[in-house]
């Protein structure tokens, strides 16, 4: 049975294992912001689950460890809903309720001639 897939705007989230790459955890619960509107996909209830970014890469830091110009998140992040669910909320888009367990987390990116880039609200 594939791991179950959960699209929120540019945000997706797979459920996952826990990695076994180390993991730094992060003081919030955001998974990303919009650039534009100043939007956030969040985590609604405090203390329901924690986000973790790979390795020692700050949050805002794109792959190569480069500041990322905007307050956008580039680098992969890891969800732990620790909660029985924790619910995934966006001004622009509907609440999705996630039940306990780990979730790799990314935006979108696409193809542009010449380059590979996040896709931003």
């Amino acid at each position: 049975m594939p791991a179950p897939l959960y699209r929120h705007g540019d945000v997706l989230l797979q459920a996952a294992q826990r990695p076994s790459l180390p993991l730094r955890q992060q003081p919030h619960l955001t998974l990303a912001y919009g650039e534009v509107t100043g939007h956030s996909h969040r985590i609604a209830e405090v203390g329901a689950a924690q986000l973790y970014a790979l390795g020692t890469q700050r949050t805002g830091d794109d792959v190569a460890g480069n500041i990322v110009a905007s307050n956008t998140v580039a680098a992969d992040q890891y969800l732990h809903v620790t909660a029985p669910h924790a619910t995934l909320t966006h001004e622009e888009h509907g609440p999705i309720r996630l039940p306990t367990g780990w979730y790799r987390v990314w935006q979108q990116r696409e193809y542009t001639p010449g380059s590979v880039r996040t896709v931003l609200d």
